[in-house]
């Protein structure tokens, strides 16, 4: 099964088929350079495509192509488009497309048919008799149809037949998008013939193609062919305008822009079909305004806007408009076309420099005001107003060597403002000249020196004199008195005088600051006297100058205020003193100590300082005292004897440079100390007699230790009375006890070891039993047993509670006199414990038994308790005065074994 062509009757007249495929304005596939047929409707208006024929094949390498027919014009991808209206008289109507290289002079022609037609077909009998080639094929054969198609329809596309059909009566349809699926019932094939038809208009852009299914069946069902895919493709038709994204472009360029700077690009969209004649776009200027001069090109491809011209001017026009306009098919006058408005708008640059108005001017301000406004001066601009490159900064370069202007700039006007900020003074200058300069705050947009982009002008400031006051200059003045002057003494003091007349007539003074009284200042001339005895070491003095405050008064009643500053000579009325009247020689580290002099007196009247010690202090002063020059101030006092601990007076007199001395009674402690701080933490005040008495801070620690007594005091007798009420009884058999030997902290099995009459026990506790006859103390750390003869206990009992040869228990236990001192009982039992300790740690094979006494492991230095082992050893034999001192820990431990 196949398409087949459309049939032609026997006097060669295109039959029905052949006329409705001609209405199609279908391109026929001919061999290259020869006479190509073209349908077309009897009337084409102007720019109408009207077909497309294969220029490649008859010519490949074709440059030039011309039309015989000047209504026709072929485009160079074989396009052919009506340049005017075109009305066919006849059927038929032909033209020759001329084509040739220029390089290679090759040329060919092809030769265009048009026809048209007048009838639409008849629908053609089942029956008819067709011409058919001898061999078919059921395959696709590629058809197309052109979108927004004129008709007539039913418009005719293909014919499908097949090969069945010699043998068979064959039945045809189709399925499939424009039949049984949207678009519905655009194409139908007729059921005997095969004859596919096409029913409306089909616009490309909402369906580029449509892909239904043939079936041929015989009148049983039988299906004699595979289903036969067909593509309809839809031939674009320029149909639709180019469209820009914007309807109107806003752009922004700097002036002075080089030639060639991009200004922007616009972009514009196609509906026609992509890679074909229809999209390729062209974009060009149409009208500038103003018009002239011609400031920018626009790339027909791209189209990006650029500056034909570096003279862009914001002073001169701000703002261009564009009107722009896209047009398909290349550009050529035939193709649709769309225009929008482009405004390029002129950004600013400071290309022009600020200017004053003047070159000159002048101003007036009345002398000592501040803070006034004297003067505005003005530029001119062309710049963009209220941006920075109209904006101007002032400066003031020369006159204002002692700050008595400022310019500042006003943010609304953009004039400079000159100010007063420090007062002038008429008295010393009358007239000032000042030269500004301004700039604008962006940089000029060319590169050149400050002096060049800087406009400056020249300003004559006026001083007018004021009627002022007094005027008390210097602020400070001095005068010079020796101290030792007499009361009643007159000196020059502060003089005032009027700026205007530089007289000091009329002018009354007052002093309103005198801080200890010394003089009186005389109302019209301003002169001082003395009113008491000057002291130039007085605390109020510094430096030796003594400052008074005056008062200036004209007769207006303006004042001003000065500083008088009395020049205190020195005399040598002070002899040095030496200020720490207290010394303290450590006696285990050092032997002597050093003194320091002073002298209020000025330099000239002090050191080099003389130390001597007075005649008539000790006796034997000069045999135990020693003093050595360190340097001009200070001197060591050197004890030469071993001199006990305690105070001693040593008068030590001091010589200045000038033979005046002063004798110091100092107070040398020796004290047994290692610092001087140690010396002083002892509670000792030390007082310039030499005697000692507690301070305030031992008299306080006395009375918090008799305090701590008495409360120790308080619990030691609760405790006894506490005991004597309930009495321990003692174990019938005392000797019975058990030593524990273990390496573990729990308690283990009882074994009991006698040695010659001698028990010594250790409770499986570790604290022993107490209440046996025998006590044990500890003190400082140690414990010390006692061991008494037969049957008797050595034991630990609490400390501090009981006398040391008092029972720990309330029960009575008979004792023998004998007693044996702690170096027998420890020389006896040292022994003869370690070889039973030993013996205790091995089994019957000889190894060691599991209970094995083991020592343990250091774990560092021990607590400030000491140990409270019943075995602790004591540095001394035979002293138990310890036995007095018992701590309150073994208080504790003591209560603890008789609740046992």
């Amino acid at each position: 099964m196949a398409a087949a062509p459309a049939p032609r009757d026997p006097s060669g007249a295109p039959s029905l088929s052949r006329l409705l495929l001609t209405l199609a304005i279908l391109t026929c596939a001919c061999d290259a350079c020869k006479t190509v047929t073209l349908h077309v409707p009897s009337k084409l208006d102007a720019e109408k495509f009207v077909g497309r024929v294969n220029l490649r094949e008859c010519l490949k390498s074709a440059n030039l192509i011309h039309s015989s027919d000047a209504d026709f014009q072929v485009l160079e991808d074989g396009s052919v488009y009506t340049t005017s209206a075109v009305l066919f008289s006849s059927k038929k109507r032909h033209f020759t497309i001329s084509l040739s290289n220029s390089e290679n002079h090759e040329e060919k022609e092809m030769h265009v048919l048009l026809e048209h037609q007048t009838k639409a077909l008849k629908q053609s009998h089942p029956k008819e008799k067709v011409l058919r080639r001898a061999k078919r094929r059921w395959a696709p054969i590629p058809c197309s149809m052109m979108e927004n198609s004129l008709g007539p329809f039913p418009l005719f596309l293909q014919q499908i037949e097949s090969d069945a059909a010699q043998n068979y009566t064959v039945y045809y349809s189709i399925s499939g998008p424009g039949v049984d699926q949207p678009p519905l019932n655009l194409f139908y094939v007729e059921r005997n013939t095969g004859n596919l038809f096409c029913t409306g208009p089909v616009d490309r852009e909402q369906y580029p193609s449509f892909e239904i299914v043939a079936f041929a069946a015989t009148p049983d069902g039988y299906h004699p062919e595979f289903p036969l895919p067909l593509l309809i493709r839809i031939e674009d038709e320029n149909d639709n305008y180019p469209i820009f994204t914007n309807s109107t472009y806003i752009f922004t360029i700097a002036e002075h822009s080089r030639i060639g700077s991009t200004v922007g690009q616009v972009c514009a969209t196609d509906k026609d079909e992509p890679g074909t004649l229809h999209t390729q776009l062209k974009y060009s200027i149409l009208q500038q305004l103003p018009a002239s001069p011609t400031l920018f090109f626009m790339n027909p491809t791209t189209g990006v806007i650029t500056t034909t011209t570096s003279q862009l001017d914001r002073e001169l026009l701000d703002k261009y408009q564009l009107k722009i306009k896209v047009q398909d098919m290349n550009g050529q006058h035939f193709g649709l076309q769309t225009t929008a408005t482009c405004i390029i708008c002129i950004e600013d640059v400071n290309d022009h420099l600020p200017t004053f108005t003047r070159s000159s001017y002048v101003a007036s301000v009345e002398e000592n005001t501040v803070d006034v406004e004297i003067l505005r001066v003005s530029i001119e601009d062309k710049d963009l107003i209220n941006t920075a490159n109209w904006r101007a900064n002032y400066t003031i370069l020369n006159g204002n060597e002692n700050g008595h202007f400022k310019i500042v700039t006003d943010p609304k006007t953009n004039e400079g403002v000159l100010c007063v900020v420090k007062p002038l003074n008429y008295e010393e200058r009358q007239q000032l000249t000042l030269q500004i300069g301004v700039v604008n705050e962006a940089p000029y947009y060319r590169e050149t020196t400050s002096k060049s982009a800087m406009s400056t002008a020249t300003i004559t400031v006026n001083v007018k004199n004021q009627d002022e006051g007094p005027e008390c200059s210097p602020p400070v003045q001095t005068v010079r008195i020796k101290e030792n002057a007499p009361v009643n003494t007159r000196s020059q003091g502060y003089k005032a005088s009027n700026p205007d007349t530089k007289s000091s007539s009329d002018i009354r003074y007052k002093k309103i600051n005198d801080p200890k009284g010394w003089i009186t200042v005389d109302e019209n001339t301003g002169s001082i006297t003395t009113f008491r005895n000057l002291d130039r070491e007085a605390e109020a003095i510094r430096n030796g100058v003594y400052n008074v405050t005056i008062l200036a008064t004209d007769k207006a009643g303006r004042t001003c205020t000065g500083t008088l500053g009395i020049i205190l000579e020195d005399v040598n009325d002070n002899g040095p003193v030496i200020l720490k009247k207290t010394a303290i020689i450590c006696k285990p580290t050092m032997s002597s100590t050093a003194i320091v002099a002073f002298d209020p007196d000025d330099p000239m009247n002090g050191p080099p300082f003389h130390f001597s010690l007075e005649e008539d202090s000790d006796a034997n002063a000069q045999r135990v005292w020693a003093l050595t020059k360190i340097n001009d101030t200070a001197a060591r006092l050197s004890n030469q004897n071993d001199l006990p601990f305690g105070p001693y007076t040593v008068r030590v007199r001091v010589t200045d440079r000038h033979g005046l001395s002063h004798t110091t009674p100092l107070n040398v402690i020796m004290c047994d100390c290692i610092t001087e701080n140690d010396c002083s933490l002892r509670g000792v005040s030390r007082t310039g007699t030499g005697e000692f008495r507690l301070g305030k801070w031992a008299i306080l620690a006395i009375l918090l230790g008799i305090a701590l007594l008495f409360c120790i005091l308080f619990t030691l007798v609760c405790g006894a009375t506490g005991t004597a009420k309930k009495p321990k009884a003692f174990p019938d058999d005392v000797t019975q006890q058990n030593l524990i030997v273990s390496n573990t902290e729990a308690p283990g099995d009882d074994k009991v070891y006698s040695a010659n009459g001698f028990t010594h026990t250790v409770g499986s506790a570790g604290a022993g039993a107490c209440g046996t006859v025998g006590s044990g103390v500890i003190h400082a750390g140690q414990e010390t047993i006692e061991m008494v003869k037969g049957h008797q206990t050595l034991d630990s009992c609490r400390g501090g509670e009981q006398h040391a040869r008092e029972p720990c228990g309330a029960g009575h236990v008979e004792v023998e006199p004998g007693r044996y001192t702690y170096s027998e009982w420890r020389s006896f039992t040292q022994p003869r414990l370690g070889e039973k300790v030993q013996l205790c740690n091995q089994d019957d094979s000889h190894e060691h038994a599991q209970d094995y006494v083991l020592t343990y492991r250091y774990e560092g230095q021990g607590s400030a308790a000491g140990s409270v082992g019943c075995c602790s050893e004591r540095q001394e034999d035979d002293r138990l005065d310890f036995l007095d001192h018992l701590e309150p820990k073994f208080r504790t431990l003591a209560e603890a074994c008789v609740k046992r």
